[in-house]
């Protein structure tokens, strides 16, 4: 099999310098022609050669402006360039560099020489573009794993929630209800998309710490007594307690929400008593989302709400119980939040 050669392109206006060139370099690789500045934009624009000899003192577009040319546009900007020409003094060769060059070559040229820093920056380019291959995979299979990871993470979110609802009898429709909330909110908010997935999962989360409270006060379909409440509220310190250490950003985010989402915005909330925005963002979104749902949905000890007797609800309870601002986001988004209730998620 025939080894590819690489390309180089010749760039002068005067014949007698392209044919030395051409001699010189013709064996060991396929080259390009052009003799003026516009042909050779325009050759390196669709050959894409792996270097360029360019002339300096050229009619119309001279050799800098080329070079600065295709050092301006991304396709051409990493072709290495030499400088080919008579201008010997030092402030042309360092107004080359300037521009990118990666070498200058004095006329008349010596063709050994010529050969040398050819094969000298093919080399180097070949390498660079070995290197950029190596990082490409790397970057791809970093990408993998890291996707491989955050699904396995999920898939334990996923479990972790449904052993939740069995231990406290509710439907998965509760859960997945409350986070398509919490994403609506956070998008109106202006969270990206991946901060947007996070937000999902981790909400998904936010009463894993049922699973220590006891079953007999999960279920009881009376009104719980003060010790039984007390009892109860303990489920945001378990649920933080198990998500806490983390080094994950998912589990970071579950960790404050579990903790947080029955904060209020006065002060009033449980477990730390935070007001205001002591009460991360998360929270805050967590806290109304969650008091919507439950009102909206049937639990042992109660019918479901009237959807709009909800919403009146968290209206009401603006600057109290819920930041004013998230309630401005549920109402300013509420045919969204209707439409997921509606859907049966």
């Amino acid at each position: 099999m025939k080894t590819q050669r690489n390309t180089v392109l010749l760039v002068d206006d005067i014949p007698a310098n392209i044919k030395i060139l051409v001699g010189t370099l013709r064996e060991s690789y396929r080259l390009i022609v052009a003799t003026n500045g516009l042909d050779a934009i325009k050759a390196a624009l669709e050959k894409k050669p792996d270097l360029i000899l360019l002339d300096v003192m050229m009619p119309g577009m001279d050799g800098y402006e080329v070079c600065k040319q295709l050092k301006a546009e991304p396709e051409t900007a990493d072709i290495p360039v030499i400088f080919v020409t008579a201008m010997n003094g030092e402030k042309d060769e360092t107004r080359g560099f300037l521009l990118g060059a990666v070498d200058y070559i004095i006329k008349p040229v010596n063709p050994v020489i010529v050969k040398a820093r050819v094969q000298t920056h093919i080399a180097l380019r070949m390498a660079q573009r070995e290197l950029q291959r190596h990082r490409d995979e790397l970057e791809e299979m970093v990408l993998e794993r890291t996707k491989e990871l955050r699904e396995a993470q999920v898939e334990i979110t996923n479990r972790l929630v449904q052993a939740a609802e069995y231990h406290d009898h509710q439907t998965s429709h509760h859960v997945t209800r409350m986070a398509h909330y919490c994403v609506i909110l956070g998008r109106a908010h202006g969270m990206k998309e991946d901060e947007l997935t996070l937000f999902f999962h981790a909400s998904a989360m936010h009463d894993i710490g049922k699973l220590g409270v006891s079953d007999a006060i999960l279920h009881k379909k009376g009104t719980l007594t003060p010790d039984e409440f007390e009892e109860m509220k303990r489920h945001t310190l378990i649920g933080a307690d198990l998500l806490y250490g983390s080094e994950n950003e998912l589990m970071n985010m579950a960790h404050l929400i579990a903790l947080t989402h029955h904060e209020k915005w006065n002060g009033t909330g449980f477990p730390l008593g935070l007001k205001e925005e002591e009460i991360p963002f998360a929270g805050r979104i967590a806290a109304l989302c969650d008091v919507f749902d439950a009102l909206s949905s049937a639990r042992p000890y109660k019918d479901a709400w009237p959807l709009e007797e909800a919403k009146k609800v968290i209206v009401e309870q603006k600057g109290i119980h819920f930041d004013p601002y998230v309630v401005e986001l549920f109402e300013e988004n509420y045919p969204k939040i209707e439409d997921v209730y509606n859907q049966g998620k």
